[in-house]
């Protein structure tokens, strides 16, 4: 029986991808990108001759139907992101529910997700923790934190390097400038980095930097 096949990428290095996913990537009729154009990369590098098909944000909510059906006619499909697992923080959700309501097979393989490295590089507790991702832009925002404001258990934000001064100044706003957090940017790459220690130095730190790549935020929990 044909499947759905969600296939995590590397989030910097292209040797952090298992042997068994450059194996389906090969094998499926179809692999399913966030950005041909970036997917195309890891594909060179590891000879991968498999058709691909653009699937993002801005397609999905179309394009879900159509593709559990085909894998119902016996087609192999992958599905890949820009970096790391899909469905986190990344597409993938929409296809993985519409595959289950037509009782088409998914299945998840093991591999990089950017918050798992950053956790245990922390140094924060990690046996408890939330993942939030990207808290909203704008509306809803402010409540979501104040709502964070008394979590114990230590937590996870994904960040863009435009955004990363003004949520740290938020941070300290709401969860006061002593918190103690870590934020890694890069990871996996060349320039990798993780700044640790309380949020208020923490943004002194990267006041002076210039601050490129994608960031992971990792703050202690209330009353640790």
């Amino acid at each position: 029986m044909a499947k759905l096949y969600l296939v995590p990428t590397p989030i910097g290095n292209l040797e952090d991808i298992t042997l068994r996913a450059i194996r389906i990537l090969k094998e499926a009729d179809l692999i399913l990108a966030e950005d041909t154009r970036q997917t195309a990369k890891l594909l060179k590098h590891y000879d991968i001759k498999t058709a691909m098909q653009s699937h993002h944000q801005h397609n999905e909510h179309r394009n879900v139907k159509p593709l559990a059906e085909r894998i119902k006619e016996g087609k192999n499909i992958a599905l890949v992101t820009d970096a790391g697992t899909p469905a986190i923080s990344d597409p993938g959700f929409l296809l993985v529910r519409e595959c289950l309501q037509q009782h088409v097979e998914v299945e998840c393989l093991p591999g990089a997700t950017a918050f798992v490295p950053a956790l245990v590089n922390s140094g924060l507790p990690c046996d408890r923790f939330i993942f939030e991702g990207f808290l909203p832009a704008k509306k809803g925002r402010q409540k979501r934190l104040k709502e964070l404001s008394e979590e114990t258990r230590t937590m996870i934000f994904y960040e863009s390097p435009y955004r990363l001064l003004k949520t740290l100044e938020q941070f300290i706003e709401v969860f006061g400038k002593e918190r103690q957090a870590s934020v890694s940017r890069e990871l996996t790459k060349i320039h990798e980095e993780t700044a640790r220690g309380k949020l208020l130095e923490i943004l002194d730190y990267f006041k002076e930097k210039n601050i490129k790549g994608e960031i992971v935020i990792v703050l202690q929990g209330s009353g640790k």
